[in-house]
């Protein structure tokens, strides 16, 4: 009753919405196995077609409809297993899960790993488990002229196409220039019944192991990208406003990435989540200076103004300012500040997305 049980389970289903069963192969003649069917379905089998001779029916029925000899009858096939790609860590990321019907289309979004990287690789890999590796490789391909970026910033849309016939099309596109690359695979449903339980098995088996080397690729690219974030942060308020600009509080972050590049380097798990945990607090703490120096700019700027148009005084020249100094002071003065002369952009551009999975 396993087996049937778990068909029901994939295909999302209640015994309830069956309309008919059919007995497949000799052995369902045995009252027992009928029996065994009616309680798990509460449904009388449908007996109209010799057990021995349902599978040449249905496969004539199917080559009917390739041939397009039949028009009135549509066979839904589905995937035995995920079709998915090789994301960085190792780690499958599934487009098309198990048991969807096809023909179907999938598409996902994703993006590069490294600063300026032109050429990304597509490893098309079928199969259950979460890592890249422990599955089937059915093809890899590269998409080559990406424009250079910033890690994070190219999106490059991947798209499964399994057609009626289970041909595979993968493509990818960089949509930035709509330059595309794509491979075909035959092949795609090869794999015997036998091969395919055996995956299946696998995948429960190592369930729990393949839960925990997936966190901990998530946990690193996770860090890789705060360090990236941190970095590009600390380089877009220099120039937004100056070197003096809360000097020790980017001081503390290029130490605190120091430190959790030196924890990835030696895979020191505690290092990456206690020195994480604390760059995450030190970005914001950047972030709170950049919006009160900001915020307090463009209230002097207002009054500044509102004075002199009722005084008549000129502008006075305004001195560099000193961040750190001012909190040194703790003054209750209001200190004068220089408004930024390039856009404000202390905060993540708006292209940059650590939702995207990395390849």
């Amino acid at each position: 009753g396993r087996p049937v049980k778990m068909a029901l389970k994939d295909a999302g289903i209640s015994p309830s919405m069956i309309d008919e069963v059919v007995l497949v192969g000799g052995s369902t003649r045995i009252p027992f196995v009928q029996d065994l069917v009616y309680s798990l379905i509460d449904r009388e089998p449908n007996q109209g077609v010799n057990p021995d001779e349902v599978v040449a029916v249905g496969a004539a029925i199917q080559a009917g409809i390739l041939a397009g000899d039949v028009r009135d009858v549509l066979l839904l096939d589905v995937s035995p297993l995920s079709f998915g790609l090789e994301t960085i860590g190792g780690v499958m990321k599934k487009l098309i899960p198990r048991n969807t019907t096809i023909p179907v289309r999938r598409s996902d979004i994703f993006s590069t790993s490294e600063n300026n990287q032109t050429v990304v690789e597509i490893h098309v890999i079928q199969g259950e488990r979460e890592i890249a590796a422990e599955n089937k490789s059915l093809g890899k391909f590269k998409l080559t002229g990406i424009p250079p970026a910033p890690r994070g910033v190219p999106q490059v849309q991947v798209a499964f196409d399994i057609d009626a016939n289970g041909i595979l099309q993968v493509t990818a596109m960089d949509k930035t220039t709509g330059r595309a690359q794509s491979i075909t695979i035959q092949g795609a449903s090869t794999l015997t019944q036998q091969e395919i339980s055996q995956m299946i098995r696998d995948a429960e088996k190592f369930a729990e192991t393949d839960r925990l080397r997936r966190e901990q690729v998530e946990k690193r690219n996770r860090a890789e990208a705060l360090a990236f974030q941190a970095e590009r942060q600390l380089r877009e308020v220099a120039l937004d406003y100056g070197m003096q600009f809360a000097a020790r509080s980017r001081q503390r972050m290029e130490m605190l990435i120091r430190e959790l590049r030196d924890s990835l380097e030696r895979d020191d798990e505690r290092g990456i989540d206690r020195v994480g945990v604390d760059l995450q607090d030190a970005l914001y703490d950047l972030n709170r200076e950049v919006s009160i120096y900001t915020s307090e700019s463009e209230d002097d700027d207002f009054f500044g103004s509102v004075r002199r148009s009722i005084s008549g005084e000129e502008p006075k020249r305004k001195e560099r300012y000193d961040y750190d100094s001012r909190i040194d002071r703790r003054s209750s003065d209001r200190v004068s500040y220089n408004r930024p002369t390039r856009p404000n952009r202390y905060y993540q551009s708006d292209d940059w997305n650590d939702d995207d999975d990395w390849l």
